[in-house]
């Protein structure tokens, strides 16, 4: 966008990444399905398909996501937490690749969405750091309620097929306990891929639907999103971080390029990952990883590391891919997926 100011630069790609009409994506959906399918027919590994299903429970703020009677995939959702987020999350044997708080960054929580701002020129408020904004019971633990959160208002879909599902719902960000901030959509396509193998297209879409938003985090701590594993597929035990570049290691990919990350390792004996693809909008993404488990992309250079204003009625927007597989990155067929994916063209 050579020639724009950096204003009118955010405000041409908040209208180009606006989401497609919803006819446009659910035609989208079944051909990345049907072509992931076709993959695993082509390895010989095509099983038949199993049935997703929900359990939601307003009262304990939990949505289960199920695969074959199988729980996946769980959405913590509860008025008593700092932010809602998703754990556990299990590998395709049943293991639980997430932790969902600990020590030292008892803030991380498990697979996130969060950043820091300023409202209307306000004070700067943290959503990342929401937990600390909460009554203090201990060393590092903290209490409900939380002067800043993120709180999640509604389901606004609810739909499962044999292979698909599909969940929206809507968030709010509010600060001095009452005070909106921002509004929050987010589009969550779950697809079984059978053997234990799942995949999520998720959507985040943030509206500053009361004011001016100045996004003032630096280039570390925020979540676009997060996700933070369990010590055991940790590369502190073991555990291969791996680039769409073949790069691997924190060292070799930390704050560096790529079209997706892949976090795999063998744990009791049986090799598994969780890859995340950046959905491909034109800019390039660095990556944080870690290898204590935490990793994600970061937003395009000019919106990552330095303040940005998105204006009243402004929207920005994130699209990843999490794929959960058998395997490394190698026999996961991580590559191969990418592409399957990136070829939806809603």
């Amino acid at each position: 966008m050579a020639g724009l100011s950096p204003q009118k630069a955010l405000d041409i790609s908040g209208r180009r990444r606006k989401l497609k009409t919803a006819k446009g994506a659910k035609t989208s959906l079944y051909l990345f399905i049907f072509s992931l399918l076709c993959l695993m027919r082509a390895s010989g590994s095509l099983v038949a398909p199993s049935s997703i299903n929900f359990e939601r429970d307003d009262d304990k703020g939990r949505l289960r996501v199920f695969l074959d009677g199988q729980e996946k995939l769980v959405y913590q959702y509860h008025p008593s937490l700092d932010l809602p987020h998703y754990w556990p999350l299990k590998s395709p044997s049943g293991k639980n690749m997430l932790l969902q708080q600990g020590e030292p960054y008892p803030h991380h929580r498990a697979f996130w969405f969060a950043d820091t701002v300023r409202f209307n020129g306000e004070r700067e408020v943290s959503f990342y750091n929401a937990l600390y904004s909460g009554q203090k019971t201990g060393k590092n633990t903290y209490s409900a309620p939380f002067r800043d959160h993120i709180r999640h208002v509604t389901f606004t879909r609810l739909e499962a097929e044999e292979t698909r599902a599909e969940i929206e719902h809507e968030l709010i960000w509010e600060m001095d306990d009452d005070t909106p901030v921002l509004d929050e959509r987010r589009q969550v396509t779950v697809y079984d891929l059978g053997q234990g193998e799942y995949f999520l297209d998720m959507r985040f879409e943030l509206t500053a639907s009361y004011g001016e938003v100045e996004f003032v985090s630096d280039d570390i701590h925020y979540a676009w999103p997060y996700l933070r594993l369990h010590p055991s597929f940790s590369g502190e035990n073991g555990g291969k971080i791996t680039s769409d570049r073949g790069a691997s290691g924190q060292e070799n990919t930390n704050m560096e390029y790529a079209l997706w990350i892949d976090y795999s390792n063998t744990v009791h004996g049986v090799a598994e990952g969780l890859a995340v693809f950046q959905w491909p909008d034109g800019q390039k993404h660095r990556w944080l990883t870690r290898e204590y488990g935490t990793f994600g992309p970061r937003r395009p250079g000019g919106e990552s590391g330095r303040a940005f204003v998105l204006r009243k009625g402004l929207s920005l927007n994130q699209r990843v891919g999490i794929l959960v597989h058998k395997g490394d990155v190698k026999t996961g067929k991580v590559s191969e997926r990418y592409q399957k994916y990136i070829q939806q063209k809603g």
